[in-house]
């Protein structure tokens, strides 16, 4: 008994009543899915803006370091300095590295704080935007606080 396979018997159809019998019930078959969903995205949302469902995400964008090399024309090179564990012994160290930041006015000199503000690349290594910040270390003068450090006049400048 060597029963013969033939290719029609592969490919047998199912009858009419079975495919009337299947309930599939799904929004894409009827055509009730607005097409808004299926197709791409608008062009009126650019990169920079984000929907209102969504949260901004805003990690890297600025990092803060002092100006090491200013000798470049319209380009600084910039130290920042994190704190990060030791990988074996787990204290805290601190991790230099520098960054190439763009300056256009050629406005900043060494030891100069700055902020750097991602952007678009400008070349191979440059990434960053430079932006002035005041020195953290800057504190008011006293000449500036008037007469006394709490705002008390002394004896000798009190008129009698």
């Amino acid at each position: 008994m060597s029963a013969t396979l033939s290719p029609s018997s592969f490919l047998q159809i199912p009858p009419l009543q079975r495919l009337k019998n299947l309930s599939v019930s799904t929004s894409f078959l009827h055509g009730s899915v607005p097409l808004s969903f299926l197709s791409k995205p608008s062009p009126s949302l650019s990169a920079s803006q984000t929907p209102n469902f969504l949260p901004s995400i805003k990690a890297m964008r600025s990092l803060q370091g002092r100006v090491v090399c200013a000798t470049n024309d319209k380009t600084v090179a910039v130290e920042v300095v994190r704190l990060a564990p030791h990988p074996k012994y787990k204290r805290r160290i601190r991790i230099k590295k520098k960054y190439q930041a763009h300056d256009p006015d050629n406005k900043f000199k060494v030891g100069d704080f700055v902020e750097l503000e991602k952007c678009r690349p400008i070349s191979k290594m440059k990434t960053f935007l430079a932006i002035p910040v005041p020195a953290r270390n800057s504190k008011p003068k006293a000449a500036e606080a008037g007469a006394g450090e709490l705002g008390i006049p002394l004896e000798s400048q009190q008129q009698v």
